[in-house]
């Protein structure tokens, strides 16, 4: 089983804020688990495993796929852990999350598994595809699923639509303008490290 089911404020305490997971906070403040207050230094190996877990429980992706990306991003001219955060910011689920139709990441995954969401006219149910600049992402014309949208959109997960991307939210209509640029990915971390992780192996 690849989808993390287990409680996400627990995650959040570990990992630190994963606006992808969850809009909840925790009032504790310490790691979870039995020795959570213990302040050991960790190692050079945990660091980089943790920022590798943020990036995974954020984007809600299994280990298989995220190593997947990694090798793409590898074998792409750049800077690869830049390539890296721009193929996972540019997924389906992550794109209609940022443009506020969705709370979270799994909720936005829900909405596309469920059919609801079209790329350029065209029904698309695969929450890993990639959009590209031009692509116009609609909400299917039925009324239960024009409801559910503009019910998420009254209470917006992120306040700050990114820039490569442009919402029409009269006529639940969202456009990819762009690439994203890295300020403007949300999650905190240094993807870096994520990508010394992987060479390593």
């Amino acid at each position: 089983m690849s989808r993390y089911r287990g409680p996400r404020l627990r995650l959040c305490r570990r990992l630190g804020d994963l606006p992808g997971l969850t809009r909840k906070t925790s009032k504790k403040q310490t790691p979870p688990g039995e020795h959570g207050n213990k302040n050991k230094k960790p190692s050079e190996y945990a660091v980089r495993l943790e920022e590798k877990q943020k990036l995974r429980f954020n984007y809600g992706i299994s280990e298989k796929q995220l190593s997947r990306y990694v090798k793409t991003a590898k074998r792409v001219q750049g800077s690869t852990g830049y390539i890296l955060l721009q193929l996972l910011e540019m997924r389906l689920d992550n794109t209609i999350f940022r443009l506020g139709m969705a709370p979270t990441i799994p909720a936005s995954r829900q909405l596309v598994n469920h059919g609801h969401v079209c790329v350029n006219n065209r029904t698309v149910s695969i929450a890993s595809y990639q959009c590209k600049p031009g692509d116009k992402i609609t909400i299917q014309a039925q009324a239960t699923s024009r409801d559910l949208v503009s019910k998420y959109l009254m209470f917006p997960g992120l306040a700050n639509i990114p820039s490569h991307l442009e919402l029409d939210s009269n006529n639940l209509v969202g456009k990819v303008n762009g690439i994203i640029e890295r300020e403007w990915v949300a999650l905190q971390l240094n993807e870096l490290l994520v990508v010394e992780y992987y060479s390593r192996k």
